[in-house]
């Protein structure tokens, strides 16, 4: 258990009829990059609000950072950075205003918030734009906005839900390696995405989702070897486990 940032047993979640979660396990090590990947509604972004506490499970278990999060919810926040798909900001605030309310929150002391904040303003080509409300920032402003409050009070493990979206190559690229350094720091990241090429490229591990459950799941080797596709791609891989590479029908179909 001590090696482990997040243990998620037989994990269940249902809507109504639809089971978005099924009775999936999946287990993220100290300093480790896990990439959670599926197509649109296998249950990816369910999954990571229940790691975090925002959905309660209809059953099973999720210990995060040695703290059950059923139990003690507001325990797991403090100790987790989170980055929305679609991150949900208040645009009448201006950007720093919105990183000092984040600061607040985390009591994190006013010299150590003033230095972190223009650090992050300075890496991620945001400086000058601090003092504009941000319902007038773009979706990749508003985005940065959102990863640097995930990451202000220094969090021991980051869930990021499709984190690099709208963002500029040169701001991708920074952001990507800024989570390679804190997984060698020790911090744990739990990472979507659908640019498989990235996930290749990032994750020491990888989970595929697929119609709510954990349809695979290891490193590349591993994925490789499951699929029966040694040196192959991880997209080919992707294809391949759920079902999805049958593609040149259809490509045939729409092209005429």
């Amino acid at each position: 258990m001590d090696d482990f940032a997040l243990q998620a047993t037989s994990l269940s979640k249902s809507f109504g009829p639809t089971r978005a979660v099924d009775g999936i396990s999946i287990a993220m090590k100290k300093g480790e990059i896990l990439g959670l990947l599926g197509p649109n509604g296998s249950g990816k972004s369910t999954t990571m609000k229940l790691i975090l506490g925002i959905l309660k499970p209809d059953s099973g278990s999720i210990v995060v950072g040695g703290i059950e999060v059923t139990k003690d919810p507001v325990g797991v926040k403090k100790i987790v950075g989170y980055v929305p798909e679609t991150p949900q900001t208040y645009e009448f605030l201006t950007g720093l205003e919105y990183l000092d309310f984040i600061a607040d929150m985390y009591d994190i002391p006013h010299e150590e918030r003033k230095a972190r904040i223009s650090q992050f303003l300075e890496g991620l080509q945001m400086a000058g734009h601090e003092n504009e409300m941000i319902g007038g920032y773009s979706q990749g402003m508003k985005q940065k906005i959102a990863i640097i409050a995930a990451l202000m009070h220094r969090p021991k493990i980051l869930v990021m839900d499709e984190a690099l979206n709208g963002l500029d190559p040169r701001s991708a690229k920074l952001v990507k390696d800024l989570l390679r350094n804190l997984a060698n720091e020790g911090i744990s990241v739990l990472f979507s995405t659908h640019v498989l090429e990235i996930a290749e490229a990032l994750c020491d591990d990888v989970a595929i989702m697929y119609q709510g459950k954990v349809v695979a799941s290891g490193t590349m080797a591993d994925l490789r070897s499951q699929a029966g596709l040694p040196g192959s791609t991880l997209e080919e891989v992707f294809l391949k486990i759920t079902g999805t590479g049958e593609l040149d029908e259809i490509v045939r179909e729409l092209s005429k």
